[in-house]
């Protein structure tokens, strides 16, 4: 148990927060770059349900869940990648990456928890989200499955974080205005966007882009739009 809340305490919404080696911190460059980042158009689309359970798919899964361990991330949806359908990975166990294609969350707790978020395709910004602490969530895996997940604390976060990805939310979206506000300053400040003077991964123009909010169709807990 100690080991898990040393472990619970880095981690902030999808991305894992910990120093990491050289041969780590360089695979996990790699791996964002492959990872669509904000402003990119696919992060505001809505994903299409899942039909076939077939080869592309389960090769879609692996690529998914190898790019999120090398991001150190906790969880990943299609769309950060580019992909407009409708499965997601996510680190349901320390050994364990589990994949959920057309995700439902069917229960959520009254209990809510302020934790501090991030994202994969929001690099270096994490600010305080509402979510829902335990939430049960169905779907079926890679090969068509039924699955259902009970979960809690940063596992159920997590869940709620790919799901409003899919419906092309972003976390960003769930903030009051003014916490809002200071999260597109220190983006558009970030090494990896024009703004901040890094070279960044993508083509620089996240700075200039105007912010583009979305209404999830989830559960917003009171948060202003």
């Amino acid at each position: 148990m100690e080991e898990q809340e040393e472990h619970e305490e880095h981690i902030e919404g999808q991305v894992i927060d910990e120093e990491l080696d050289p041969e780590r911190a360089a695979r996990r460059q790699i791996a964002l770059a492959q990872i669509r980042q904000y402003p990119d158009a696919a992060l505001r689309m809505e994903a299409r349900p899942v039909v076939d359970f077939d080869d592309e798919l389960r090769s879609l899964v692996e690529r998914m869940k190898l790019l999120m361990v090398d991001a150190n991330g906790i969880g990943l949806a299609a769309t950060q990648v580019g992909v407009l359908r409708r499965v997601f990975v996510f680190q349901r166990a320390e050994d364990e990456v589990a994949a959920i294609a057309n995700p439902e969350i069917v229960e959520r707790s009254e209990e809510t928890e302020v934790s501090d978020e991030g994202c994969l395709s929001i690099q270096g910004i994490t600010v305080p989200v509402e979510r829902a602490f335990e939430v049960t969530i169905v779907g079926k895996d890679e090969n068509g499955n039924d699955v259902r997940y009970e979960l809690d604390n940063y596992s159920a976060r997590c869940v709620q974080h790919e799901t409003d990805h899919l419906d092309g939310v972003l976390f960003i979206d769930r903030l009051d205005r003014e916490t809002r506000k200071a999260a597109l300053r220190a983006i558009r400040q970030a090494d990896w966007t024009s703004g901040g003077g890094g070279n960044g991964i993508g083509d620089g123009s996240a700075a200039a882009a105007a912010p583009q909010i979305k209404v999830s169709p989830h559960a917003t807990f009171g948060q202003a739009r």
